[in-house]
């Protein structure tokens, strides 16, 4: 049975496995720090490390030849240029203009793909998930930043130069909050973990009571989202304030993106499926409000099925889609 080796890259961790080519088996995923502080070059040999250990273990699994194993797919961060396998920058690994195809090429000695991280994932659930069998797809994943991707006639939309599905940072508010990227009002700073996280942190601000000042000991400055959406699910009234203006920032770059390129699925993956119905139901309420209804019709809006698997198994299937077109 053909494989091929499926590499997340993120900032603190990523994962590697062996997906074979019709997307239905997934063995021998391994997770590794990601330690992008000692330097790109020593994240890429301790990758191919980790290829290696994978390949052995598939083997050992599965009774595959090496030869089974046709090549390595890597989904990472950042803006990228995919036809030299580039990252063009990668704020939280330090990278700029850093070879990883290539360079993973040479410390692993297989054929490389590389493509964006949230492209990846939207490809996972389009091709044995969520999305499985749709024409046109939006991926969203909502975690420390917000990526997306867009499946158009059952093909990845890369754009004219690999930017294309960056929702995290389409415009909501026009004068609004900082992003990272060094724009302002992006939905990545609203509604992502972190930026929930600072927006709970400003809300207790005031005198008002609230669970959140009694989780991490009092410091808030260690708050996370989760912790938000747990004490959202008490009856907290903050909690619950910065869940409903979380839903309704997600819910504008939805309908955004439906009134756009009017999905039939649209994928949620991510920190915020943690949150279940708490921010889903809201969220399909001003989807419902700001997006034309027959956008809203032919659309479903659903969670994610591959959880942590998606970012390998979408990695596998870039390098097919790749060296099949």
């Amino acid at each position: 049975m053909p494989f091929v080796i499926g590499v997340d890259l993120g900032g603190t961790k990523f994962a590697v496995g062996a997906v074979s080519t019709d997307g239905e088996l997934t063995v021998a995923c391994r997770s590794e720090p990601t330690l992008a502080s000692r330097g790109a070059d020593d994240v890429v040999a301790r990758i191919a490390k980790t290829v290696a250990s994978v390949v052995d273990q598939a083997i050992a699994e599965t009774g595959a030849a090496r030869g089974d194993f046709l090549g390595v797919g890597i989904g990472a961060p950042g803006p990228l240029r995919r036809a030299s396998g580039v990252v063009v920058v990668a704020p939280n690994l330090g990278w700029h203009e850093y070879p990883l195809r290539d360079r993973l090429h040479a410390a692993t000695e297989m054929d490389a793909v590389l493509d964006n991280d949230a492209n990846c994932a939207t490809l996972a659930e389009w091709w044995v998930g969520a999305a499985k069998g749709a024409n046109t797809v939006i991926g969203m994943t909502i975690g420390t930043g917000i990526g997306g991707g867009i499946i158009v006639d059952g093909r990845l939309l890369h754009g004219a130069s690999d930017v294309a599905g960056e929702i995290g940072h389409t415009t909501i508010e026009t004068s609004g909050r900082r992003c990272k990227c060094g724009n302002y009002g992006c939905l990545e700073a609203y509604a992502s973990g972190p930026a929930i996280a600072e927006r709970a942190r400003e809300a207790l601000d005031g005198d008002g009571h609230s669970l959140l000042r009694m989780v991490n000991g009092g410091d808030i400055a260690a708050l996370t989202a989760e912790q938000v959406y747990n004490a959202a699910r008490e009856g907290d009234e903050i909690a619950r304030e910065v869940v409903r203006d979380t839903a309704r920032y997600l819910g504008t770059g939805v309908a955004n993106m439906l009134n756009t390129v009017n999905p039939e699925v649209v994928v949620l993956a991510g920190g915020v499926t943690a949150a279940g119905e708490l921010i889903l139901a809201p969220m399909r309420a001003e989807i419902r409000t700001r997006a034309f209804r027959p956008a809203v019709e032919a659309a479903r809006i659903v969670t994610g099925e591959l959880g942590n698997r998606a970012g390998v198994v979408g990695a596998a299937a870039a390098y097919l889609a790749e060296r099949k077109a």
